[in-house]
Parts: C-alpha cells; structure tokens; sequence
C-alpha cells in the first residue's frame, strides 16, 4: 500500500451547488476530513440565491490553497451539466471526483479511490455502492433506515464496454461519487449541456461506460443525503423523470448512431427499453414495480429484525430480486 501510494496524484472534487444552505458546510467539510491530502476542492455555483455564495466564498477566501469559487458569468443559473463542465474546464488533478453539495464523503473515500486507480491503469473510473442517508435527520424514525444498495455487478474486477452501459440503460444500477481520469472526462466530451438538471450524471457515466473498462468494488464511500427538496425526489413528485428518461433515450438512440456503435445487444436493449419508455401505463407499473418490490423486502425485513430466531426466512427475502 505504501508503494501504491507513493503516487500521489492530484485530485479535483468539484462540488457544484444552488442553493443548499443547510448542507453545503457539511459536505465541504466531509473533503477537509479526507485520510488523502493531494486535493484541490472547485465550488462551482450555478446561481444561488441563498448563503450558500457566502459559505463558498468564505472558504475559497480562508483557503485559497485548496479552494477555488467559480462562477457563470452574471452569476447565471445554466444547470447542472454547464457547471460541472465549467469546473471540469478550470480542474488542474490528473483525477477528477463529483460530489453533491448535499451529500458527504467517508474519510477514507479519496485514498481508496486513489490506490485502485493507480493499482488498475487500464480503468477509466472506480466507484463503489452509496448509503441511502435518512439518519441525518436525528429523528429516532429515520435511525434505522439507512441502507447500502447493492453494486450488482461483480466487484474488485474490470468490467469491460458495454456490460455497465446495458444496466445503466435498463436502470439496474446507479453510479455515484466516482473517481474519474481526467484524460477520458476530456474524451467523452464532459457533461451533455442539453441536460440541465436529473439525468445528467447518468449520461455523463453511460459514455464512459460505453467506452473504457470501469472498476466496481463493493466499498462504500459515499453518502446520498435523502430530503424532499434533493432533484429526484422533486422529479418523481413532478412527473418530470418520466420526461427526462424519454429525453435521455432519444439522446441514447443519436449518441449510439452518431458514433457508430454496431453491437447488436446493445441496440436490442435501447430498442425495448425506448418500446417501455413510449408508453407511459407501461412505464408506471414497471418503475412501481421495482420500487414495490423492494418496499415490501424493507419492511419485512425491519420486522424480523429483533428476531433471531428467523435467520433463515430473512436470508430468504434477502434473496428476493438479487438480495
């Protein structure tokens, strides 16, 4: 390990905000608490109009080492991908991380991503599982609901285009707080701009994965906050994701055309899940039943909790969906 870690490459975390207030100082300081100390952090704020300028600000003053404060110019709101690529344009670190200016980092998140970058030349990203965060809260009903999804892939190994790009596709995996190589953020265009906001990290991914080996392990290092003002949940409560997935497998059909990709699997997966995603009483029972199933998993679970004695029924539900 000590060998690995003789390279130290620089790291740029990109946090970009609008108007997280109650959270932003948490998550910085979450980069602050890293075991890794080669970082430099890029605040990137799309428009706020809240103290969330003045945290940032404070910080790029207090820090001006570590901590650069980046605007659009007349302090315009242009969206998620605009600013993320705006943050991508002015990062110096041979490896880039995105963290939401709601969400946290573990301590120890920018070593181990480190470490399996430099041990896994040919991978183009790592990233591992995240914890649904409710305990944040405080409140004695949420203490027990936190959990960590499952990766659904095998871990510890290269995965190799287009394995992750199909699920990505088919929504069986998420990808977040990953640590990325600058050179393939550079390769893949960045962020689409056509993508304000929801969707726009799932695209960001689904080029990477098309394109260059990625390396999934099952650490978790990643905290997603969960709240009723976060994008999806106002997306779900909106309809907005319904649109925005349309948007995003029209986009996925172009892409896919204009780069000429030739695998009959993947076109046969983009065609059924479009077929899906045109017909919205089809698309609305087939998210509720996903979400459904792992509802009544959660709560079954939370009543066998306190009773040993069921191991073997709750490892039986465990089972249920892939665990």
């Amino acid at each position: 390990m000590a060998l690995i870690m003789s390279n130290k490459p620089l790291v740029s975390t990109i946090i970009i905000f609008l108007n997280p207030e109650p959270f932003l100082q948490e998550t910085i300081e979450s980069v602050f608490a890293q075991t890794y100390d080669n970082w430099e952090l890029l605040l990137v704020d799309d428009g706020s109009t809240d103290g969330s300028t003045e945290i940032a600000l404070q910080y790029a003053r207090k820090y001006p080492e570590k901590v650069r404060y980046l605007e659009h110019e007349g302090h315009q709101n242009l969206g998620m991908s605009a600013t993320r690529n705006l943050g991508i344009r002015h990062a110096k670190g041979e490896y880039i991380a995105f963290l939401d200016a709601d969400d946290i980092w573990l301590p120890n998140t920018l070593t181990e991503q480190v470490v399996l970058l430099n041990a896994h030349p040919e991978a183009a990203m790592v990233y591992g599982p995240i914890q649904w965060w409710y305990s944040w809260t405080g409140n004695p009903e949420d203490q027990q609901r936190d959990r960590v999804e499952k990766v659904r892939v095998q871990t510890d190994t290269l995965i190799n285009p287009p394995n992750l790009f199909l699920l990505l596709l088919q929504r069986r995996i998420s990808i977040a707080g990953m640590l990325v190589r600058r050179q393939i953020v550079e390769d893949v265009g960045g962020f689409e701009g056509t993508f304000r906001g929801l969707y726009e990290d799932h695209i960001f991914c689904s080029k990477i994965c098309l394109h260059a080996p990625v390396f999934p392990v099952s650490n978790c290092w990643y905290k997603y906050r969960q709240h009723p003002n976060n994008c999806c949940s106002i997306a779900e409560k909106t309809g907005k994701e319904y649109v925005t997935r349309l948007f995003y497998l029209n986009w996925v059909g172009q892409y896919l055309s204009e780069h000429k990709i030739k695998d009959i699997k993947v076109w046969c997966v983009f065609i059924k899940e479009l077929l899906l995603a045109s017909n919205p009483t089809v698309y609305s029972w087939s998210s509720k039943s996903m979400y459904l199933k792992w509802k009544i998993k959660q709560r079954l679970l939370s009543i066998l909790k306190t009773f040993s004695k069921f191991s073997e029924l709750r490892s039986l539900i465990l089972s249920i969906n892939g665990k």
